[in-house]
């Protein structure tokens, strides 16, 4: 393929911003374990500031797919590896929807919620989702609880397809010698 089809540069400028914020709270996740109550906080903090941009940041991204014809697979690419790419893609879709809103959710029943106001980035006021907020203490901590199991079995989740989405793309582009990467730089 001499010229290669690649996406808008919107498509990209948010496939990226979306890539960046979801790979810095997969390591804030992951190291909140290691840090100090006080700098836990605040880590906490900045995961659900990335979480809710993401949210919006995906949200553009399906208006943006919904109104522009992303390129088109190269020719010889199989059935099943279109069919493998489309479900990553609806399923990467899906799980970057529901984490920020699972998460969210845990966040608005949060029983300490009102100590602890939403902030986005230390700047931006952001509100709980009310009617979770104004739950009874009880349902509150059972839906605290379940949302933040729901949360992190998402997360694994998200791992799984996030990992063969990008194992895929290396595959058509070191092994299949596709042009793959390219279709989404620049």
């Amino acid at each position: 393929m001499s010229q290669v089809e690649k996406y808008t540069k919107t498509a990209v400028a948010l496939h990226w911003l979306i890539a960046l914020g979801i790979f810095l709270n997969i390591i804030l996740a992951d190291l909140n374990g290691y840090f100090s109550d006080a700098t836990a906080r605040v880590m906490i903090d900045l995961h659900k500031s990335i979480g809710i941009t993401v949210l919006g940041l995906v949200i553009l991204r399906i208006i943006w797919r919904l109104t522009h014809t992303p390129p088109p697979f190269p020719a010889d690419y199989k059935p099943w590896e279109k069919l493998a790419a489309h479900t990553a893609h609806y399923a990467l879709y899906g799980l970057i929807v529901l984490m920020p809103l699972t998460g969210w959710i845990h966040d608005s029943a949060f029983k300490q919620a009102a100590a602890h106001p939403l902030i986005l980035f230390w700047t931006i006021p952001w509100f709980r989702i009310s009617y979770i907020a104004n739950l009874d203490p009880a349902t509150k901590t059972y839906v605290h609880s379940l949302f933040g199991d729901i949360h992190t079995y998402l997360s694994y989740a998200l791992y799984v397809v996030l990992s063969a989405h990008i194992l895929g793309a290396l595959k058509h582009h070191f092994i299949d010698r596709q042009p793959e990467l390219q279709r989404m730089w620049k």
